[in-house]
C-alpha cells in the first residue's frame, strides 16, 4: 500500500497582526454576550448612560440662569457656577470610574492576544473600540433617560413659577457634545489603561502588577486646601461678580478635587493598618482586599465623601436662607431666598443620584474584579457567610473614615464665609446628619444587592 505524498510546498505561518487585522472581529468574539457576563456590558453603559444624563441636566440648568437678565440674575449666574463646580468634577469621576469598569477583564483578555502574538496596534484599537461602543451606547441611553426627565424637571420653580421643558433643554449641539465627550474619555481612558498591557502582557495576566499609591498626594493635596482657603477667605470682600465667580468655582471645585487625590492614600493607610490588627480570616480578608487595590477601594466609598463633602455645603447654603428667610422680605427677596433653597436641594438630589449609581456599579463591578479570589476561597471551604462579611468590611472600614474626612474638610473651606454657627445651625446639621444617613445606608443596600452576582460568580465562574 503506497504512502500518499504531499507534494504541496509547506505553509509558512502568517505573523499575528501581519496584513489586515480582524479587529472588528476579534472586538465583538470577546465583547458579545456569549463570551462574558452580561454585566461586564450592561454595567459600564448604565453608568455612561446616567452620566450623560446627569451632566445634561446640570448643564441645562446652569444654561437657563446665564440667559437670565435683571437686577438678581448675576446672583443666579453666581450660584450656577458653584453648583456646577461641586457636582461636574464628581460626575467626571463617576464617568472615568465607568471607563474604567471592565479594565482588569479587558486586561486579561487583551494580555492573552498579546501574549498568542496579537500586535499592540491590534489590542490597542481592539480595547479603544470596545470602549468606545459601550460609551457611545450609554450615551444615546442617557439622551432617551434626559428627555425623559425634562417634564419633572420643567416642574421645578424658579423665579416665582416653573422653568418649563425649554428652560432645561440644552438643545441638539450641546447634547452631541456631551455624547462626543464622553465617547472620547471612555475611548482616552482605555488607551491609558493599556500601557501595561502592552509593556509587560505576562505581569497582566498573572497579576503580578500591585497598584501603589504614593504619599506625594498627600503634599499636593494640603497644598490645594491652603490655597482653596485663602481664596474664600477673601470672597466676602471682592466687588466684582466675575471674581466672586472665580473664587467659589475654583475654591470649592479644588476641595472636591482634593478628595479625588488623597482618598486612595487614605483608603491604603487604612488598610495597613487594619492587616496589622486583623484578629479573625473576615478581618485579614477585607485588609487584603484593600490592600490590593487602593484606587480600586476608594471609587468605591467615593460617592459618599463627595456627598460628605457637598453637604457640609449645601447644609450650611440651607441655615442661611433659613437665617435670611426669618425677616420681613418683600416678594422678590422671597422668591430668592426660596429659590436659592431649591437649588442647594436639587444640588443635594443630584448628588445623591450619582451615588447610587456609582455605588451600585462599583460594587457590582468589584465583585466581578474579585471573581477568582471568592472562587479559590470557595473551593477551599472557606464558608459563604465569611465571604459577605470580608466583602461588608472592606467598604463600610474605609466608608466611615473618609466620609467623616471629606465632611471635616468641607467645614474647613465653608468656615472663612459663614462661621461655625451657621454650619453648627440645627438645620444645617440635620441636611449634614441625613446626607451621611443616606449615603452610607445607599452603599450598606448596594452591599446586600449585590449578593446574586457573587451567587453567579460562584456557580458559573467559567463565564466572566
Amino acid at each position: 500500500m503506497s504512502a500518499v505524498i504531499d507534494t504541496a510546498p509547506p505553509r509558512t505561518p502568517v505573523p499575528a497582526g501581519s496584513g489586515r487585522s480582524p479587529v472588528l472581529r476579534l472586538t465583538w468574539m470577546l465583547a458579545r454576550p456569549g463570551a462574558q457576563s452580561p454585566a461586564t456590558i450592561v454595567l459600564p453603559a448604565v453608568a455612561f448612560a446616567v452620566t450623560t444624563a446627569l451632566v445634561l441636566t446640570v448643564l441645562g440648568g446652569a444654561m437657563m440662569f446665564w440667559r437670565w437678565t435683571g437686577e438678581t440674575a448675576l446672583l443666579y449666574q453666581v450660584l450656577s457656577v458653584l453648583a456646577l463646580a461641586l457636582l461636574l468634577v464628581p460626575l467626571g469621576s463617576l464617568g472615568g470610574a465607568a471607563a474604567r469598569l471592565s479594565a482588569r477583564r479587558r486586561d486579561d483578555r487583551l494580555a492573552t492576544l498579546r501574549l498568542l502574538g496579537a500586535t499592540p496596534g491590534t489590542v490597542s484599537a481592539m480595547t479603544v473600540l470596545e470602549s468606545a461602543a459601550v460609551a457611545l451606547l450609554g450615551s444615546f441611553a442617557g439622551i432617551v433617560l434626559y428627555l425623559g426627565m425634562l417634564p419633572l424637571v420643567g416642574l421645578i420653580p424658579f423665579g416665582g413659577s416653573p422653568i418649563g421643558i425649554e428652560g432645561v433643554w440644552v438643545g441638539v449641539p450641546v447634547a452631541a457634545a456631551v455624547v462626543l465627550g464622553v465617547t472620547l474619555l471612555a475611548a482616552a481612558s482605555a488607551a491609558i489603561g493599556l500601557r501595561a498591557v502592552n509593556v509587560s502582557p505576562l505581569g497582566v495576566r498573572t497579576k503580578q502588577q500591585a497598584p501603589t499609591v504614593h504619599w506625594v498626594r498627600v503634599v499636593i493635596g494640603a497644598a490645594v486646601v491652603l490655597v482653596a482657603y485663602a481664596m474664600l477667605s477673601v470672597v466676602t470682600g471682592l466687588q466684582e461678580v466675575a471674581a466672586i465667580v472665580a473664587v467659589l468655582g475654583v475654591g470649592f471645585g479644588a476641595g472636591v478635587g482634593v478628595l479625588g487625590l488623597i482618598g486612595p492614600w487614605v483608603v491604603g493607610m487604612i488598610g495597613r493598618g487594619s492587616a496589622k490588627r486583623a484578629s479573625s480570616p473576615e478581618r485579614l480578608l477585607a485588609a487584603r482586599s484593600i490592600l490590593e487595590s487602593p484606587k480600586a477601594a476608594w471609587r468605591q466609598v467615593s460617592g459618599v465623601a463627595m456627598t460628605s463633602f457637598v453637604a457640609v455645603v449645601a447644609g450650611t447654603g440651607v441655615a442661611l436662607m433659613d437665617a435670611a428667610g426669618g425677616a420681613e422680605l418683600d416678594r422678590e427677596s422671597a422668591i430668592l431666598i426660596d429659590d436659592i433653597r431649591t437649588g442647594v436641594i436639587i444640588t443635594l438630589v443630584a448628588s445623591f443620584l450619582m451615588v447610587a449609581c456609582s455605588v451600585g456599579v462599583n460594587q457590582a463591578s468589584a465583585v466581578l474584579d474579585r471573581r477568582d479570589l471568592y472562587v479559590s476561597l470557595d473551593r477551599l471551604g472557606v464558608p459563604r457567610q465569611v465571604m459577605e462579611r470580608a466583602r461588608t468590611r472592606a467598604v463600610m472600614l474605609p466608608l466611615r473614615v473618609v466620609a467623616l474626612g471629606s465632611a471635616g474638610l468641607g467645614v474647613l473651606l465653608v468656615l472663612p464665609m459663614a462661621g461655625i454657627s451657621i454650619i453648627l445651625a440645627p438645620l444645617s446639621v440635620l441636611v449634614i446628619v441625613g446626607c451621611f444617613v443616606g449615603g452610607i445606608g445607599l452603599v450598606w443596600a448596594a452591599l446586600h444587592a449585590t449578593r446574586p452576582v457573587v451567587t453567579r460568580v460562584l456557580g458559573a465562574p467559567e463565564r466572566v
